[in-house]
């Protein structure tokens, strides 16, 4: 099979994964299940958590020990058994504990698939640069795509979406992927990390640079935008779902009832948005970008708070196009 193609599939069902339940859970948690609001912010902060030391961890792993493709496999089969152990549990501790279980070992693939990518591509005489971005973008629209079918997909009545069917459905893209990582071109330990200390595997030296006023600016800011992604991927669902859905003056509106279709428009303005991004740093220069991003999330929550599935529908909309530029302009 072309080295591509093979990359594209990769990409595909690694972004499909996360796809799958990442914007729907909140909707399911907060509806079928009942749970409270602090309740589903603590399902989201799992991938904070995780991420503050799996991928370092297994970053090191992958350098001394295990090829990364392998490991790849490994922890996609992992993920996948705890997501398949997390979607019969009703009860929040139980759920709670193998989601975080599943998330810790999803959050180190997003690292460990760009380098399977990249050493893959290297070694096939391609340029990185140039070859890894229309790949990578696959990655997006196989989000998109999962968040497309999850929303359409029903058993016995229930949604893929407001279920617990999104995370058996994310648990066999897992499996799928977990094996066919196994097939992909070797990624060779390089022993890169032997001569690091921790300190610098874990990139806790990066903490020094908020003794510069200018980055500790930039990275307060960038905590403060991250939030607000996070609030998006939390309740955008949940409100559009369970909140309209709620009233009887809205109910059976495509707003409700495709809820996770309505919020995809966001992905797919991201993956637009990409292109603008030359433009705009030529224009106006990297500050005002940045500053466009900040704005744009304003933007997008007085559009979202607005805005309802009846008549207001135009604002919810709009809301997901300017999502494109408050993510884009500022990652």
């Amino acid at each position: 099979m072309n080295l591509k193609l093979r990359l594209i599939i990769m990409n595909f069902l690694q972004y499909a994964i996360w796809g799958a339940w990442l914007i729907s859970l909140g909707a399911y948690l907060g509806g079928q299940l009942g749970f409270t609001g602090v309740q589903i912010g603590s399902f989201f902060a799992t991938m904070g958590i995780a991420s503050l030391f799996m991928p370092g961890l297994l970053g090191v792993v992958a350098d001394r020990f295990i090829p990364a493709e392998k490991l790849l496999g490994v922890c996609h089969l992992l993920g996948a058994t705890f997501l398949f152990l997390a979607a019969p549990q009703t009860e929040y501790v139980k759920l709670y504990t193998f989601i975080l279980l599943a998330v810790f070992f999803y959050m180190p693939t997003i690292a460990l698939s760009n380098s399977v990518a990249y050493n893959a591509l290297e070694k096939g005489g391609f340029d990185t640069v140039k070859a890894f971005p229309p790949i990578r973008v696959w990655g997006t629209v196989g989000f998109i795509i999962s968040m497309i079918s999850v929303d359409l997909l029903k058993i016995d009545g229930f949604k893929f979406s407001q279920s617990a069917y999104q995370l058996y459905y994310a648990g066999g893209l897992s499996l799928i992927l977990g094996l066919y990582s196994f097939t992909l071109p070797k990624c060779p330990t390089t022993g890169a990390s032997e001569s690091q200390s921790w300190v610098d595997n874990f990139g806790l030296r990066a903490f020094a640079l908020f003794k510069q006023r200018k980055m500790a600016i930039f990275f307060t800011f960038s905590m403060l935008l991250g939030m607000s992604l996070q609030i998006t991927n939390m309740f955008a669902n949940d409100y559009l779902t369970n909140y309209f859905g709620a009233m009887d003056i809205y109910k059976g509106t495509f707003g409700v009832e495709h809820a996770n279709i309505l919020i995809s428009i966001s992905q797919m303005s991201e993956t637009l948005c990409i292109l603008l991004i030359p433009f705009f740093l030529k224009r106006y220069g990297i500050k005002n970008v940045m500053l466009i991003s900040m704005f744009a999330w304003v933007l997008r929550f007085a559009l979202l708070g607005l805005g309802d599935p009846g008549g207001g529908v135009w604002m919810l909309i709009l809301s997901m196009v300017v999502y494109g530029v408050a993510f884009d302009f500022f990652n």
